[in-house]
Parts: structure tokens; C-alpha cells; sequence
């Protein structure tokens, strides 16, 4: 398929229908829980064991250059083939079996070869002056469907059956329809390998600084995201007006996908380091606000979850396309798979220290220690603002 704006298209799309593979688990849990008991940790585990899987196969894709060294349309296709039946294999499972555990791990190592090599691919088809909107159209689109679990459960729920042989269905078609996608103009072929290469990311000023920033961003996006429903729902309870967290959950996350956009379209213009510092402040702000928010008016507390909702994610594609740009030339598949291993390996921690952190210090505490990480990636970019372009 020939022409910039089907090729993003059909590049997006196949990202959204890959990462329902990594959805789907939030949905299916609530299911399996009401049909089975569950061992302990295991709805945890269930995005968990994605996530961990996911940081194994970027660090594995990263090591062997093979964002770069192979074609990532083919490389994509195979591992969405992967993924679908790792992620069927579920359905034959009982739940709460360790096996089920397993299956979204191998599904994590799969799609490691499907978001960070679709910004790659994507971002091949980025212009000089539009790199960041491109980029934040993809990450927009993958910001919705992080959102869709809590709508499907404002709408009272899926059978989770269901839900998990539609994402191995939609996986399935994502891997066609990125072979009908092209390498934009801007794809260029890699250097020879060496051992080592996944290390250029550290030696580039411009891309260590990038990937900073996007350090600290991470360290706050995963565990708002992760808790942001179970806050609502426990404010909007001590409010006395306990209904709607869930709607409101979906709402607050949904905000994202436009943060995005206009983050993209606005960094184009502005500037990326400067978007990301504008964009981790407010975010920030909101991680100490939430304490003092908390069991005020629903309608308030939703308006702030909206600016936290819209802004802790406007930033997020343009770590990506910083690196991209300052990536050495054929090497940006695998900076980009580099970066988005470091990232999603400290969103880890930063989800399970959460209920800790509830436990002793309340909802105003735990979301305090995820501010650090927006302020500290503020000054990461602030130094890249000094960068010569």
C-alpha cells in the first residue's frame, strides 16, 4: 500500500489489535475470579506476567540489533502469530493454573517485537516537522485501548473467554494487515552487527538525556494507570456517591489518547524536551494533589483526574521520537527497543510498591512517591533543552 497517511494508518491499527493481547488480561481477571478462587497475586500477575515478559524480549531483541536487522514488517507479523496462540493457549487452561501465568509471559516476549518496532516503523514515515504528531497517533491509539478494560467493566464485564479468544482473533489480524504496510522514506538499513550496538544509547548524549526523561515518565505512567480506578473508586466512596468509578476510571485514561495527539501536534512546534517538561509538571502536580483531593466532591476529583489523565501521557511518544531522531543512523529500532526495556522494567516496582504504600501512608503518600520520577525527568530534558540541535 503506497501513500503516508494509509501506511500510518494500517500501522496503528495493527499496533491497537496487537496490544489487546496485553489488555486482555485486566479484563479476563475480574471473570476468572468470579468463576474460580484464585491463588494469591494472581490478577496481579496477570498484566505482571506480560510486563515481564516484555522487558526478557526487548532485552533479548535488543542484544541482537533485530528491530534493525530484519525486516520489521515480517518481524512484527511473527511475533503477533506468537502472541494469538500463546494468548489462545489460555483458554485451555484452567484458571488460576501457573501455566495461564506462563502463557502471558511468552505473550510480554512477543509483543517486545510489536510496539517498539511499530514506533520504528512509524516513525519512517515521519516528516521534520510532524515526527511527533506520527508518533502520538500511535501512542494515542494504544492509550485507548489500555482505557478499554474499565469500560468494559462500566458495562458490567465481559465473558472473559470471550475476551481473550477476540484479542488472539485481533492479534491474528494485525499480523496481516502489517505485511500490506510499507517502510516509509526515512527507514534506513542497519550497519553491520556487532555485539554491543544496544549500548549506543548510553554513548549518545542526545539519546541518554531522552531516555532519562523517559525513565522518570515511566515511573509515574504505569502505577497511575495501575491504581488510578482503585482510587476513584475508594474517593468517590468516602464522598458518600460510591458509583461511576468505573466510567470515570475509563474517562480519565480515554484523556490520554487526545493528551497524545495535541501533545504531538504541539511538540512539533514548541519542541519535544520542552513539551515533556511542561507536560511531567502538571503531571507531577497532580500526583501531590491527588492526597489532598481525596473524598472531595466526585466532580473534582474527576476534573483533576482529567489534567493527571490527559498529561501523564501527552509526553510519552516524544521520549520515542527524540530518540529516533537522534539515534545513529539505522540504529533506531534498536534504541528504541533499548529504551522502552529500561522503561518498562522500573514500571514494575513502581506498581507494587503502591499497595504498600497505601497501606501506611493512604492514597495521598503512595501517589506522592511516584513525583519524584516526573521531577527528575523534567531536569533530564531541561539539560537536552541545552542540546545543540
Amino acid at each position: 500500500m503506497s501513500g503516508k497517511p494509509a501506511n500510518l494508518a494500517l500501522i496503528t491499527l495493527a499496533q491497537v489489535l496487537a496490544l489487546s493481547l496485553w489488555f486482555s488480561g485486566t479484563v479476563a481477571g475480574p471473570g476468572m475470579a468470579r468463576e474460580a478462587a484464585l491463588p494469591p497475586g494472581f490478577l496481579a500477575w496477570l498484566t505482571g506476567g506480560v510486563q515481564a515478559g516484555f522487558v526478557l524480549g526487548t532485552l533479548v531483541s535488543a542484544a541482537l540489533a533485530l528491530p534493525d536487522r530484519l525486516d520489521p514488517r515480517r518481524l512484527i507479523a511473527g511475533a503477533c502469530l506468537l502472541g494469538a496462540l500463546a494468548n489462545a493457549a489460555i483458554l485451555l487452561l484452567p484458571p488460576g493454573d501457573a501455566w495461564v501465568i506462563a502463557a502471558r509471559g511468552v505473550t510480554g516476549l512477543a509483543l517486545a517485537c510489536v510496539y517498539p518496532i511499530g514506533m520504528k516503523l512509524a516513525a519512517g514515515w515521519a516528516g521534520l516537522r510532524d515526527a511527533g504528531l506520527v508518533v502520538g497517533l500511535l501512542v494515542g491509539g494504544v492509550t485507548l485501548g489500555s482505557a478499554s478494560p474499565h469500560l468494559a467493566n462500566a458495562l458490567g464485564g465481559f465473558d472473559w473467554r470471550s475476551a481473550v479468544g477476540a484479542a488472539s482473533l485481533a492479534a491474528l489480524l494485525a499480523s496481516g494487515l502489517i505485511l500490506l504496510a510499507r517502510p516509509g522514506p526515512r527507514h534506513v538499513k542497519a550497519p553491520p552487527f556487532r555485539p554491543g550496538l544496544a549500548l549506543e544509547l548510553f554513548r549518545h548524549r542526545g539519546t541518554r538525556l531522552a531516555t532519562l526523561g523517559y525513565l522518570g515518565h515511566m515511573w509515574e505512567l504505569y502505577a497511575m494507570w495501575a491504581w488510578i480506578g482503585a482510587y476513584l473508586a475508594a474517593s468517590f466512596a468516602a464522598a458518600g456517591r460510591p458509583g461511576g468509578a468505573a466510567l470515570a476510571s475509563f474517562a480519565v485514561m480515554a484523556a490520554g489518547a487526545l493528551g497524545c495527539v495535541a501533545g504531538g501536534w504541539l511538540a512539533d512546534r514548541i519542541g519535544r524536551a520542552q513539551l515533556t517538561i511542561g507536560a511531567m509538571a502538571i503531571s507531577g502536580a497532580c500526583c501531590l494533589l491527588a492526597g489532598p483531593a481525596f473524598g472531595a466532591a466526585p466532580a473534582l476529583v474527576l476534573a483533576l483526574g482529567l489534567v493527571w489523565g490527559l498529561t501523564v501521557v501527552a509526553d510519552s511518544a516524544q521520549f520515542s521520537a527524540a530518540v529516533a531522531e537522534a539515534a545513529p543512523p539505522g540504529l533506531a529500532g534498536t534504541m528504541l527497543t533499548v529504551q522502552t526495556c529500561l522503561g518498562f522494567a522500573l514500571t514494575l516496582p513502581a506498581i507494587h510498591l503502591m499497595p504498600l504504600a497505601q497501606a501506611s501512608l493512604g492514597w495521598g503518600g503512595a501517589f506522592a512517591l511516584l513525583a519524584p520520577g516526573p521531577a527528575l525527568g523534567c531536569l533530564a530534558m531541561a539539560r537536552l533543552v541545552r542540546q545543540p540541535a
